[in-house]
């Protein structure tokens, strides 16, 4: 396939978690290297825009966040605006030349920016970042159980069980959300290409497709200078967790790790567990959402990054981030990162809070150390990600 036009379909145009960066990444790469590129959101911002790339917005929130919620509901199932405008946009383009890359719709566009793609006969590429293809919750997990869930995905079981994150009304707004989406629409049947994020990523969710589709791994780019000042580990004095503060990110993990073994803490983040957390762990210091600077500095001062996962995490940027500027990661079995992990060279995995735990005394003791080499970076750089995406996108 000779390409032309990228366009890049993401709910947002800034930044707003790992899949928008993602996607905005996308975009700016594709730029570099001299392919058109058009952004399609719902929700957009001018502080993260490309110079270069065209963007299209159909000027919506998040679809749970509009004013008026029977709106908004409707939206997050089947966002007839989006579909329109997009079907707008598609009908100016050649489909033999044009590819549509999606990040993220569920938040705002839904799946009718899929069901005028396919209808229209256009070539589709998703990107895995999550579990929403398959899965109602977008995750595989149990939020009331705080575990692994092994259902079938829409089967009755699954329909019955109360395992979303708000309330068992919701879940219900999942479910037919998940209906339209994968019966209506039929998105597992008609999506040809994807790209997984991991291993992990691609074996939870590959029997969920058709057995046509066409799976390629691609790890998701990041920044690293090898000329960046690194951490000096015997100097710092703290452990570190970034991210999410919700049940299945592991949080609390890191909290009863950090608490028992008598060390200093900091969690920087924000989310649904923050006000309990702080009340119950009073040694541990919360601060909050930081910037992409702000948040390299707290690490390079920091002993280790724990990652406490109790979830099929897809591809967690943030490792890799701590990785570059010299700092080990501690990062649970559950969690694809552990892809990320060569043993005793740039952190290890723990098993539990009292395998963690052990980890952390013996990083103590000067019985466990880390040598890390910066040459295992090198297939998550942007030159690599260019290289693997355009690839796969002529095939």
């Amino acid at each position: 396939m000779i390409i032309k036009t990228v366009i890049i379909v993401n709910d947002f145009n800034y930044t707003q978690g790992g899949a928008s960066k993602v996607a905005i990444d996308t975009a700016k790469i594709l730029k570099q290297n001299n392919i058109n590129v058009i952004f399609f959101s719902a929700d957009t911002r001018d502080d993260e825009k490309i110079e270069g790339v065209e963007y299209i917005t159909t000027d919506q929130k998040e679809a749970l966040k509009e004013k008026n919620r029977i709106k908004g509901a409707l939206n997050g199932i089947y966002n007839l605006k989006a579909r329109n405008k997009f079907k707008r946009l598609l009908k100016e383009l050649d489909k033999e030349t044009t590819l549509i890359h999606i990040h993220g719709w569920t938040k705002a566009l839904s799946c009718s920016v899929f069901d005028i793609a396919f209808k229209m006969k256009f070539k589709v590429v998703l990107t895995l970042h999550d579990y929403f293809t398959a899965c109602p919750n977008g995750g595989f997990f149990n939020y009331k159980k705080n575990e692994i869930c092994k259902l079938t995905p829409l089967s009755w079981k699954c329909i019955k069980c109360n395992c979303d994150s708000r309330n068992y009304g919701f879940k219900l707004y999942r479910v037919i959300r998940q209906f339209v989406q994968n019966k209506i629409v039929k998105l597992p049947k008609n999506l040809k290409y994807a790209i997984g994020i991991s291993d992990l990523n691609i074996n939870v969710l590959k029997p969920t497709f058709n057995n046509n589709i066409k799976l390629k791994k691609i790890y998701n780019p990041i920044e690293y200078s090898e000329k960046e000042a690194k951490a000096e580990l015997s100097k710092n004095d703290y452990y570190i967790y970034v991210g999410r503060l919700s049940k299945e990110k592991g949080i609390e993990i890191f909290c009863d790790a950090i608490s028992s073994s008598n060390q200093k803490g900091i969690v920087v983040g924000d989310g649904d567990e923050r006000k309990r957390l702080e009340q119950k762990y009073k040694n541990i210091k919360f601060v909050g959402w930081k910037d992409k600077k702000e948040v390299k500095e707290y690490l390079k001062n920091a002993k280790a990054l724990i990652l406490p996962s109790l979830w099929y995490e897809g591809a967690p940027l943030t490792p890799l981030e701590a990785i570059s500027v010299g700092v080990p990661c501690l990062i649970s079995d559950y969690c694809s990162a552990r892809e990320y992990i060569i043993d005793k060279k740039n952190g290890c995995v723990f098993l539990n809070t009292d395998d963690l735990i052990d980890k952390i005394k013996k990083i103590e003791d000067k019985t466990l150390e880390f040598k890390i080499d910066y040459n295992f970076l090198k297939k998550f750089n942007q030159k690599e990600y260019y290289e693997n995406l355009i690839q796969f996108y002529k095939s």
